[in-house]
């Protein structure tokens, strides 16, 4: 969800409608008071931010947001008539991830926006690490730990414990599985997925505990073991 704040309501209508029709799915807000209400109700991936707002301005908007542990971490970009190097500093060094100056083109803003969202995902998944129990994953460094001891998983098997450990409490099929984690070019059997399931388990020791085995279903971990 990207939320757009921007009182020019032509403006706000086309970026609207145009990031919608590009599969990105937004809303927009004319005045500061209906975003922070929106906000309550749920965080956006990113939020498209103008300078000159009534009620309070976008710089100030941008300043709460990244003093709040919340919605430190959302990708903000500024939209502004503005394009002096002073507002363009002034942006950036309050925490925006990007600067656009009206008149823009579409296409161009849409590029900003996917740059701007790989950027961000790409740093949640360097801070990305996860605890349960005595079982430590840091997916990006490629790092499992079984209490104090490191852990040296195949690529499949991390991969399937990954794949677990990000969704606690999801049962996943065997089918699910393997199309997540083979893809569907494999037509190997089930079996496949229980090999692995075992091998990780003996692996990870009294750790891998926590992948409980859903009879007649799949498998999930369980984040209160």
């Amino acid at each position: 969800m990207i939320y757009i704040v921007e009182d020019d309501g032509s403006i706000r209508e086309l970026v609207t409608y145009t990031l919608n029709s590009q599969g990105l799915e937004t809303e927009g807000f004319s005045v500061p008071s209906q975003f922070w209400k929106a906000m309550g109700r749920m965080k956006p991936d990113l939020v498209l931010l103008d300078i000159m707002l009534p009620e309070e301005d976008g710089l100030t908007i941008l300043k709460k947001l990244r003093a709040d542990k919340d919605t430190e971490h959302i990708p903000v970009i500024m939209l502004t008539a503005k394009d002096g190097e002073y507002d363009t500093v002034i942006s950036l060094d309050s925490g925006a991830d990007d600067y656009i100056a009206k008149p823009f083109r579409m296409m161009e803003l849409i590029s900003r926006i996917r740059a701007v969202m790989r950027r961000s995902k790409r740093r949640e998944e360097q801070m990305e690490e996860y605890r349960v129990g005595d079982l430590y994953v840091n997916p990006s460094g490629h790092i499992v730990r079984a209490g104090e001891e490191t852990v040296t998983l195949t690529l499949k098997e991390f991969e399937v414990l990954c794949l677990l450990i990000r969704h606690p409490g999801t049962v996943f099929t065997r089918a699910q599985l393997l199309d997540e984690i083979w893809g569907y070019e494999f037509d190997g059997e089930s079996r496949t997925v229980d090999v692995h399931i075992r091998t990780l388990r003996q692996k990870l020791g009294p750790a891998g505990d926590c992948i409980e085995t859903i009879r007649g279903v799949g498998y999930k971990i369980d984040s209160g073991k």
